[in-house]
């Protein structure tokens, strides 16, 4: 890192009608699986959540320390929190030292841990692995991410409601690389917060700081918990200058790297760091549980062939959408979602309006008691979200908001993003 940083919502109101109604019961959906993780431990040593609340000076280094040169550090140096490299492909240094007991170690000698995740990075940049430029499968790539970096954390010992930062490193930012950066980051939040971690991401000012405070508040992208913020300055707080407002992330959720690349000597022992400043809180819980699902993504959406696929409009959420004409059937298009509970969840949906689409298009919500019916006019209000309502759904994989075929209205009904999140 230097040598080697993001919360969104919104919704639109909708004239809509919810009615009951009885449709078919839908398939479950699965979901995969993680890779290896970084260093597994018999039995990991779980230690609070990382960082936890901290304001002071922190550091990080390729490899994590020694115990000596840790305890060196903590007997004489001003810092309390280490940056670590838990997982991800584009890490340069092994870790021998770190493991579960390493970590159980510097927790209770009292320093707060900043794991990190430094894997994919931005299409247009040259760091490898890069993820994919389509912003459906960054987003995808994201919620990967997210999986292996919780495994390797679980084997640190690092449990649910700690934080990891994404690491991605300066690239030459563009709208097209930036849309699929802040994708790829929406992911990997949503897939943390379900989880049950908290959502962090590592940048330079210029490019993946920029990207996601020039985007804060747009509902189209889940936004990180919290902020580290490679700005080489040399003052130890935690502004961003020009990169990004004061007002966002504000609420002690910001880490200012303000120099890197030094060798710094404390108690007789000399490390090459980046120097870190952190106001930081442990969240009680991490954000709500949210997930949003494009037509387009892998095991997320099913339809039959008589549903077209279109890019026609600059409203859609994603690459694409998809529409069908009216008839007196239900043909429903399925977004199918792993809900962590059974309870109450705010659904959400995203289309793009056109005179030529529908006035009356129904969405079918399964919930636990039946499925309802809530008619929206896809005329107005588009490329935004739109909240339909708040629903009792149930726990675990399946089919959980239909696009009907069945209806009054004219023209093309369209189906092309659902947003669950439990309320």
């Amino acid at each position: 890192m230097g040598r080697a940083l993001a919360r969104i919502g919104g919704t639109a109101a909708a004239a809509i009608l919810v009615v009951a109604a009885t449709w078919a019961a839908a398939p479950a959906a699965t979901a995969g699986a993680g890779p290896t993780p970084l260093a597994a431990a018999a039995a990991p040593l779980a230690v609070a959540p990382q960082p936890g609340t901290y304001t002071g000076k922190g550091f990080e280094t390729c490899a994590a320390p020694s115990q000596s040169n840790m305890n060196a550090w903590r007997s004489s140096s001003p810092y309390r929190a280490v940056g670590i490299y838990i997982s991800g492909g584009s890490r340069s240094c092994s870790q021998p030292n770190l493991t579960a007991t390493w970590v159980a170690n510097q927790v209770a000698n009292g320093w707060h841990l900043m794991p990190i995740e430094l894997g994919y990075q931005a299409p247009c940049g040259t760091r490898a692995p890069k993820m994919s430029a389509d912003p459906t499968t960054a987003r995808s790539q994201g919620r990967t991410a997210a999986n292996s970096s919780t495994t390797a954390a679980k084997a640190l010992g690092i449990g649910a409601g700690s934080t990891i930062f994404n690491d991605m490193e300066a690239y030459p930012t563009s709208a097209s690389c930036k849309a699929a950066v802040l994708s790829f980051l929406s992911g990997w939040t949503e897939r943390l917060h379900e989880l049950g971690y908290v959502s962090g991401m590592y940048s330079s000012g210029n490019s993946g700081i920029k990207d996601v405070c020039a985007e804060y508040g747009n509902p189209a992208y889940t936004q990180v918990d919290q902020l580290w913020i490679a700005w080489w300055n040399g003052v130890a707080d935690t502004d961003a200058g020009t990169y990004c407002p004061d007002a966002y992330w504000a609420d002690h959720q910001r880490v200012h790297q303000y120099t890197g690349g030094g060798n710094e000597t404390w108690g007789g022992v000399t490390m090459n760091i980046d120097h870190d400043y952190l106001d930081l809180v442990a969240p009680g819980a991490p954000q709500q549980w949210s997930t949003t699902v494009d037509n387009a993504a892998a095991g997320g959406f099913t339809a039959s062939a008589n549903w077209g696929t279109s890019s026609y409009s600059p409203q859609r959420n994603g690459a694409d959408y998809r529409f069908a004409t009216p008839v007196n059937s239900s043909d429903v298009a399925w977004f199918q979602a792993d809900l962590p509970t059974t309870g109450a969840y705010q659904v959400s949906v995203w289309y793009p309006a056109d005179p030529g689409y529908n006035n009356l298009t129904p969405f079918i919500v399964a919930t636990t008691g039946g499925n309802q019916s809530v008619y929206v006019n896809q005329q107005a209000n588009g490329g935004q979200w739109v909240s339909i309502g708040t629903f009792t759904l149930p726990a675990g994989p399946g089919n959980k908001i239909g696009v009907s075929r069945w209806t009054s209205g004219t023209g093309y009904v369209v189906a092309d993003a659902v947003r669950i999140t439990r309320v």
